[in-house]
């Protein structure tokens, strides 16, 4: 059983979030609070495997309250945030500094809102549930990269559960001239643009979202803009991403199955695949498919994973051509390493 502390300061947002779990067999609500200080005493008196956070309360904001929990408590938090800029703004910084997932608060009648959830909100607790326990060590290797392959015309990446932190990591450890980079981190649509604002604050290389007709440029890192097309790259008088609207793929739209299997396709040997940190399969048999075609493939290992199940699924197919820690990631995938 999953043991969740709801934490908001609307109590219409409470009695919705609860009601949206109160059928799920395998988790139980097992308190509310109202502020920074009613969680923290809830959180030292019950304990709870998973916390929901209202990233925007009076008193300590969510923001603050996260920093002091992931030093002094680590704990499982799934964020909780309204469908401002400010929200999705303060939802990426919470994601960068270790909270699991994020979830956007539903907006119209609370009947509509229970119909229309889908279990969103439930798998968001159990990959975050996943994590319970896990003390990850996601800092960059010190070792320099002395060695550049000049023939790598493009790097992909996906990730899920964790991903945004471990993106952080990677692409901090990437230089300003890197290859083209397209990635693919399972997110709602609504704070993408977010996380890529932030990656571009903290990262050497552009980081922005990415356009479909638009050609690929080095020195730039292109995410994927959200859940409702999926991302995609096309050869032409050079490589160029493409975004379509299609049906989802392994469970996902964008799905990173959809982004590898036209690398494959379209770079072949001269691209490098990386599957980071998340739950499920989502990448593993795209990422085969770009060792089929020669292309260099690392999966993040499972000690500095924050969920392993994407990573594993590709390792059991075989596709990781590489097996790396995420500080060593950007070494192999640029050639200094491997």
């Amino acid at each position: 059983m999953i043991r969740v502390l709801i934490v908001d300061d609307s109590p219409t947002m409470r009695a919705l979030l609860s009601a949206l779990l109160r059928d799920e067999p395998d988790i139980q609500v097992v308190d509310t609070a109202v502020d920074a200080n009613d969680a923290r005493a809830k959180i030292r008196q019950l304990d709870p495997d998973v916390v929901t956070l209202d990233i925007e309360m009076p008193g300590m904001s969510g923001i603050d309250f996260l920093e002091k929990l992931m030093r002094l408590r680590p704990t499982p938090v799934v964020i909780v945030s309204g469908l401002t800029q400010q929200g999705a703004e303060i939802t990426a910084r919470a994601l960068a500094m270790g909270a699991v997932d994020c979830y956007a608060k539903p907006r119209g009648r609370p009947g509509e809102l229970l119909s229309s959830d889908g279990g969103r909100l439930a798998n968001s607790i159990r990959a975050a549930a996943a994590t319970r326990g896990r003390q990850i060590d996601v800092r960059p290797a010190r070792t320099a990269i002395t060695e550049r392959r000049g023939d790598i015309a493009l790097i992909a990446i996906g990730s899920s559960t964790g991903g945004v932190e471990a993106l952080h990591v990677l692409l901090g450890s990437f230089p300003a001239d890197c290859p083209p980079t397209l990635v693919v981190q399972h997110i709602n649509g609504h704070f993408a643009g977010a996380v890529a604002r932030r990656l571009d604050e903290s990262c050497a290389p552009k980081v922005q979202l990415a356009e479909t007709d638009v050609k690929l440029l080095p020195g730039h890192v292109y995410l994927a803009p959200g859940n409702d097309r999926h991302l995609a790259v096309r050869a032409g008088s050079g490589l160029y991403s493409k975004l379509r609207a299609s049906d989802p793929v392994s469970g996902h739209r964008p799905s990173v199955d959809v982004l590898f299997h036209s690398v494959a396709e379209a770079v072949g040997p001269a691209a490098v695949g990386v599957l980071l940190t998340g739950m499920g399969a989502d990448g593993a048999h795209g990422l085969l498919a770009m060792k089929r075609a020669g292309a260099t493939t690392i999966a993040q290992d499972e000690a500095t994973s924050t969920v392993f199940g994407m990573p594993r699924a590709a390792i059991q197919l075989g596709a990781a051509g590489h097996v790396a820690g995420l500080g060593e990631i950007a070494g192999y995938a640029l050639g200094g390493r491997g």
